[in-house]
């Protein structure tokens, strides 16, 4: 009878009860990791790549001197040292390579050509996926690069451009077997480029601001009221913190008032994107408002900061504090192949290295929910795997090889060096 349940008695059996939850959790999410080391079955894809280094860049950072990763049907069954091979596996041997994640790119243009919609301000109605062409030379490239998952979004000329949509940098394939999440997130400009030419209202940052506020609110409103436009269902999304926001913003002006706007105000999974020119000197409170940070395409500051020193920027950001800092190209700004050259400028101008190389893998996929397949080397991701020369970030090192949910898209020994 309840009467006679004391209360430690209680408390400790409410404790067991947790306990058990708990530990059933972590036994659920431990087996869906477990290696799988089984021989491949006949009709199965696979392989087994043997490499010098392996660079997880998971939550242990672990490092892996002589290694081996398993691919099974596009996901990796084993990563760890070397060991015997299971039996079906075809073997590709990088004795002296790295092998490290393919690279993730949040704010890119390559994927078709940038598109604008110049009639009306904000256009959150629209989407870049209808630009998307796979396969094309600027994607090869990429590839070629290292850079296996991308964000294509809109261009700048307004301040909502519309939704853009994740994909892999696959050098062969069809639309549907490329795109990863479509729409992937929608493309905010807070300030510059949208008040050059968008007439209306959004001649001025000020005219900007109120009309995305409107939009805003009307999205809240519709979703408390349970209705739903085609011209709102996906910046809804956004406020119910279903889709992420990329804002694109610089200055010490307008990177602020993207964070509040963004992050503070409508509490919205917001990545400010840019962070150029002087908007280092407000790092603390950007940082205190729980906004992930994107910096690029400029690394570095030596225009605004007056002492003729040149500023790292991501140095600064992370000096702060900044988590899950990533890195971008903007590209074709800078070409998209080189993203892993932002991460080799901005550890060059103070910010430690290895955290660069998670700025360019796990800490984009995380900000975008994309973190439990790609940005780093775990049993149960897809296989999107880069293997160098050396270095990941060393601009002396070489791609090798890229696969991309366990397909070769890239070897140099094949096909010759792409760029």
């Amino acid at each position: 009878m309840v009467a006679s349940c004391t209360i430690p008695a209680f408390r400790a059996a409410l404790v067991a009860l947790c306990s058990a939850v708990v530990s059933c959790a972590l036994t659920s999410c431990a087996s869906s990791r477990v290696a799988d080391l089984s021989p491949l079955d006949p009709g199965q894809k696979g392989v087994a790549i043997r490499c010098g280094k392996i660079l997880t860049v998971d939550d242990d950072d672990r490092v892996i001197e002589r290694g081996l990763i398993l691919v099974r049907e596009g996901r990796i069954a084993y990563v760890g040292s070397d060991r015997a091979i299971p039996a079906g596996y075809p073997v590709a041997d990088y004795p002296d390579a790295w092998a490290a994640p393919g690279l993730v790119e949040l704010h890119s243009h390559i994927h078709g050509g940038d598109i604008n919609d110049m009639v009306l301000p904000v256009n959150a109605d629209l989407r870049a996926s209808s630009a998307l062409v796979p396969a094309n030379p600027s994607i090869r490239r990429a590839c070629a690069g290292g850079v296996t998952t991308l964000f294509g979004i809109p261009g700048s000329g307004t301040s909502m451009g519309g939704f853009g949509v994740i994909y892999k940098a696959k050098t062969h394939g069809t639309y549907e077997s490329i795109v990863v999440r479509n729409p992937g997130g929608l493309k905010v400009a807070q300030s510059y480029n949208p008040e050059r030419r968008a007439g209306d209202l959004g001649a001025t940052r000020a005219g900007l601001s109120w009309i995305m506020e409107q939009y805003n609110e009307d999205a809240r409103a519709a979703n408390r009221e349970g209705t739903s436009t085609l011209a709102l269902e996906n910046l809804q999304k956004v406020h119910s913190r279903e889709l992420p926001v990329l804002i694109h913003s610089a200055g010490s002006d307008g990177y602020p008032a993207a964070a509040r706007m963004w992050q503070v105000d409508n509490k919205t999974r917001a990545v400010l994107s840019h962070g150029c020119f002087d908007a280092h000197l407000t790092a603390p409170w950007l940082v205190a408002t729980g906004a992930s940070l994107n910096v690029g395409p400029r690394e570095i500051d030596f225009t605004t900061t007056r002492d003729g020193r040149i500023t790292g920027t991501a140095a600064k950001y992370l000096a702060a504090g900044a988590k899950d800092l990533s890195l971008n190209t903007d590209s074709p700004v800078v070409p998209q192949e080189e993203l892993f050259l932002q991460g080799a400028v901005a550890a060059r101008y103070g910010a430690d290295a290895y955290t660069m190389l998670r700025a360019v893998t796990i800490a984009p996929a995380r900000v975008f929910g994309l973190d439990d397949r790609v940005g780093s080397l775990e049993v149960g991701k897809d296989a999107d795997v880069v293997l160098r020369s050396g270095d990941p970030l060393d601009p002396r090192s070489r791609v090798e090889c890229v696969y991309i949910d366990g397909q070769v898209e890239y070897d140099r020994r094949q096909s010759g060096q792409w760029f």
